[in-house]
């Protein structure tokens, strides 16, 4: 008989029969343990007055729904007088199904099953699968609470609604995942989550883009924290005034979408055919050769990584002089660009060293919108939050609870 061979999952359950129809029925008494102690006085001197039989949901076995129907005890405290039920381990108090089959249904419909088909196969309502994944959601959560921040962590913004605006990110990029979500990217209105935020002082490393209030808040709430530019807000910032001087020399070339195209790629991706094209083009614009020519092996020094100590020591100088040429151009939006890799020069310094970005967090970032596009938006940034956290920053498992 295969089906005696079914795992209840619940502890001190002792099967006495199945029957088998539409649904599979597993018969049973509860079996009281021995650290079994009265709710009210915590003494264990008790006997049973009676037992009641509950039927409670358990899961699928094959296509057919598993019922457990358990003979529960109920007693009574000789010490204080106090008639209680017996609680059998890992059936909250108030359920009609076990935490297994609460487990189960959550999964499948994180997994993808719809309510509706949930409602089903497991002959509940699309509303029970909704409360009980928003219970499994908080546990998830709560079960992070209490967490030491990570030893390196990005931080980034993104857009949360039009009512409540921007919301900020913390993510672990160490272990690549999400640590928390505030909402908010001043100072002010981040400064009450910071300042309860547990093991602020042991971040080592932070990443994140060119955001002078991020840096003055990092500067000040964690104190031992290094902070490295990300490489990819770097590179976007030099083709965004180099494309400026551009527009400024040939304001019809830079409306030429294949040129446009062409001046963003790095040098080493242009394939054969395209490096005359271009050469053709610099022919007939005096003046940009050069521009570009600089911009290329700036690029190169910012897309370094992993260098070691003395390799990123020998590439200051390099540094230091193209940022010196940039103060020194007539040209306004390359002086803008050197005044700003001179405010973030350590930073950037850092950046040639260090092999993590915030690519990790943009990534995320995706798995967000996504996750609120299923939703159909988010009113409460509570529930988003929630949300957030257990897709994106919990990958255990659960502990059955009592």
């Amino acid at each position: 008989m295969p089906e005696r061979q079914f795992i209840t999952g619940v502890p001190g359950v002792l099967v006495q029969d199945i029957v088998r129809g539409n649904s599979l029925e597993i018969r049973g008494i509860a079996e009281i343990q021995s650290d079994t102690a009265c709710p009210d006085c915590g003494s264990q001197r008790f006997r049973v007055k009676s037992t009641q039989e509950r039927t409670f949901k358990h899961g699928l076995w094959g296509q057919r729904l598993v019922l457990l129907k358990i003979k529960i005890p109920k007693l009574f405290c000789k010490q204080c007088g106090r008639y209680f039920v017996y609680r059998v381990p890992g059936i909250l108090p108030k359920k009609r199904s076990t935490e297994q089959f609460r487990q189960e249904v959550f999964h499948l419909h994180q997994g993808g099953l719809t309510q509706n088909r949930l409602s089903q196969s497991h002959a509940i309502s699309g509303s029970t699968v909704e409360r009980w994944y928003h219970d499994f959601v908080a546990y998830r959560v709560k079960e992070l609470e209490g967490r030491q921040c990570p030893l390196v962590m990005g931080i980034d913004e993104h857009f949360f609604s039009r009512k409540d605006g921007y919301a900020t990110t913390l993510v672990d990029l160490k272990n690549h995942k999400v640590f928390d979500v505030v909402l908010g990217r001043s100072e002010e209105s981040l400064k009450a989550y910071l300042k309860r935020l547990k093991g602020r002082d042991r971040v080592q490393v932070v990443v994140m883009d060119m955001s002078e209030t991020y840096r003055n808040i990092i500067r000040k709430y964690f104190p031992n924290a290094m902070i490295v530019a990300d490489r990819f807000h770097g590179v976007r910032l030099l083709n965004h005034h180099f494309l400026k001087v551009w527009g400024t020399l040939d304001p019809d070339g830079r409306k030429n979408r294949g040129l446009l195209s062409l001046l963003r790629r790095h040098e080493c991706n242009l394939k054969p055919e395209q490096v005359p094209k271009l050469q053709n083009y610099f022919d007939h614009v005096a003046g940009l050769e050069p521009l570009y020519r600089f911009k290329q092996d700036l690029m190169q020094l910012l897309l370094k990584k992993k260098q070691k100590r003395v390799e990123a020591k020998n590439l200051i100088p390099q540094l230091l002089w193209h940022l010196n040429e940039l103060l020194e151009s007539p040209w306004e939006p390359l002086k803008t660009l050197g005044q700003t890799l001179k405010s973030w020069l350590e930073p950037i310094v850092r950046m040639g060293r260090f092999s993590k970005n915030n690519g990790i967090t943009e990534g995320f970032h995706t798995k967000m919108e996504m996750i609120s596009r299923r939703a159909y938006g988010f009113k409460n940034f509570k529930n988003y939050r929630l949300r957030v956290i257990a897709l994106c920053g919990w990958d255990g498992v659960f502990a059955i609870r009592n």
